[in-house]
């Protein structure tokens, strides 16, 4: 049966979150919900990597199987008719059947979107998130290094977490800043449930100057998450992209241009 991958954004602010819950009030209940009516029939979705309630998604990746031929831009256009405001497919590409959202995958980047001022903004509620105390970049700079490689990563790992093994690999984590924001990058080959959420916690501390970066190396040392900061809130995070191996010729876009693409600005770096 041919398979056909789909590239979604979505505001994540509407939604409990991306995986289908009985209320339907996920992403995935109405991006199946708009297949259903496009094809005319029932179709499942697999994804790269399951969002909490409040994350966004700048480049979701899913792949469905179905007999139902249709060109790319009418698969775009046809289901953005049929989904909300805040959920829009990006791009849609035939691919193998050897191509799995999920498996497929070799790496996942999310970014973390911070506005460092003394007064919160409304018009960026749920779209970045605020820290009133000055924050130091070359701090959070030398602290984001001591998270490289492969760890075990219990210390930043939700009460919550199925995963079978806490050991990841953290492939890089970028501070960088611009004007009053700051935005964090994180790329692995996958994450821990609220892995990136109790991470920024923990880099914030550093960075408002609780800590020192070597707290860092004592964290992963420790492997306790009582020891760590507390999980910061969802508001500025964003799924922002999946590598995939290049035979598969999917589209590849910066996630930082996307994130303000979509923001629809771009602030001056420092």
């Amino acid at each position: 049966m041919p398979r056909i991958a789909l590239g979604v954004a979505y505001d994540g602010s509407f939604w409990q979150g991306w995986q289908t819950q009985p209320s339907g009030h996920t992403v995935q209940d109405q991006l199946e919900s708009a297949l259903s009516r496009f094809l005319a029939q029932s179709v499942g979705t697999i994804c790269a990597g399951r969002t909490d309630t409040g994350v966004h998604g700048l480049c979701q990746v899913v792949h469905i199987d179905t007999d139902v031929q249709r060109r790319g831009e009418s698969w775009v256009r046809g289901l953005n008719a049929l989904l909300p405001d805040s959920i829009a497919v990006q791009w849609a590409q035939a691919v193998p059947d050897t191509f799995h959202a999920r498996f497929s995958a070799m790496s996942r980047t999310y970014l973390y979107l911070v506005r460092n001022s003394r007064v919160r903004s409304p018009l960026l509620h749920g779209r970045a998130g605020w820290v009133y105390h000055a924050l130091d970049l070359n701090s959070m700079r030398e602290a984001a290094q001591r998270l490289l490689g492969e760890h075990d990563f219990s210390c930043f790992r939700s009460s919550q977490c199925q995963a079978a093994s806490p050991i990841r690999t953290l492939q890089s984590l970028q501070v960088d800043q611009y004007g009053d924001f700051f935005l964090f990058t994180f790329k692995a080959n996958a994450f821990l449930h609220h892995m990136v959420r109790n991470l920024m916690g923990a880099l914030l501390y550093v960075g408002q100057g609780k800590h020192s970066p070597s707290w860092m190396t004592d964290l992963l040392a420790q492997r306790d998450r009582r020891l760590a900061a507390p999980t910061f809130a969802p508001d500025g995070l964003y799924f922002g992209k999946v590598d995939y191996p290049l035979e598969f010729d999917l589209p590849a876009a910066s996630a930082e241009t996307a994130l303000f693409s979509h923001l629809g600005f771009s602030p001056p770096r420092y």
